[in-house]
């Protein structure tokens, strides 16, 4: 096993420089993992470009205790939360240094360590399984919230409804958050719902909800800490609806032919990362020298997590029986 420094759940609230740093480095990670994939015929990967605001803005928020489910486009949320660049990159590439020993590629991946259950590649999975980790948390009089992260797609399935009115009657303290990013893998969101939003449809339920600029990552750390300082105090779910884009197509390598032009150029104008850069520099709490120097230094970091996860050898044959359920 390569060396690798053990790395705990970040915690870096409202510092206006750590949430554009995390930022920066899953995008950086994110397009590595792509350019990857492209290159050298890596497994393929869903990316979450142009999502990093609602990533870590939501986990900037949570506390040491809480706990992660996501989907299939988790690498913003587990790099927000701590994970390992290098040890990420190698479970992409299914090696062996990475989180699960290199069998669960990008779209499995569970960190026990940093309070992240479960990736789900199976639309709306977590939702699914939320109800029952939250559950779990509140008999063994833990204090942990669980959230739970998903997409509209994910909201178009008769298990979202499920887990809401569960979550509602067992009173369960659950953050739902919607990544609202207007595509449902290679469908636009408008084919499939009649509304814009999806925070309407946990009113019926009983559950609070709120809807936020997915794109504002200091918006969304603020009203995150809001949701979860209600379900704390109330004990109830809550739903935040993050409406934001997917900047890359569903699934690497994808041309995006798909894509109305015009609108992706219009998303493109609100990227999430330009939009924090420019706050900054406008506040003077950062200068071009310093996010120049930002840069190189995230961008180091990525070239030696890709060094790492190269290096890292496949699992063994011998470990194809292991690390198995039943």
């Amino acid at each position: 096993m390569l060396a690798e420094v053990n790395v705990t759940i970040r915690r870096f609230g409202a510092d206006p420089l750590e949430l554009l740093n995390t930022m920066m480095l899953i995008r950086m990670y994110e397009e590595r993992a792509a350019l990857l994939q492209r290159e050298s015929g890596a497994p393929g990967t869903c990316t979450a470009v142009g999502q990093e605001a609602t990533a870590v803005g939501v986990v900037a928020a949570l506390g040491v205790d809480d706990l992660i489910l996501t989907n299939h486009r988790s690498a913003g949320h587990l790099l927000a939360r701590g994970a390992s660049p290098s040890r990420l990159l190698a479970e992409a590439l299914g090696r062996r240094d990475g989180y699960c020993g290199g069998k669960s590629g990008s779209l499995h991946v569970s960190a026990r360590d940093l309070g992240v259950v479960l990736t789900s590649t199976i639309v709306g999975g977590e939702l699914a399984l939320a109800t029952g980790v939250a559950l779990s948390q509140q008999m063994l009089g833990r204090t942990g919230v669980v959230a739970c992260f998903f997409g509209d797609g994910a909201a178009c399935e008769g298990r979202f409804h499920e887990s809401l009115n569960l979550a509602a009657v067992w009173r369960l303290p659950i953050l739902y958050v919607c990544e609202n990013n207007e595509w449902q893998a290679f469908v636009h969101r408008r084919e499939t719902m009649l509304t814009d939003s999806v925070a309407a449809w946990a009113q019926p339920y009983g559950i609070d909800s709120a809807t936020v600029d997915g794109n504002d990552v200091e918006a969304v750390r603020a009203a995150a800490t809001e949701a979860l300082a209600s379900i704390r105090k109330n004990g109830r779910p809550f739903l935040l609806e993050a409406q934001t884009y997917r900047l890359r197509g569903h699934f690497e390598p994808d041309d995006q032919g798909y894509v109305d032009q015009q609108e992706l150029a219009s998303w493109r104008l609100r990227d999430p990362l330009s939009k924090m850069q420019a706050r900054l520099l406008d506040q003077g709490i950062i200068d071009q020298a310093g996010l120049d120097a930002l840069s190189v230094e995230i961008a180091q970091c990525i070239d030696a997590a890709a060094v790492f996860a190269i290096a890292s050898p496949y699992p063994a044959v011998a470990e194809l029986h292991t690390d198995i359920f039943a």
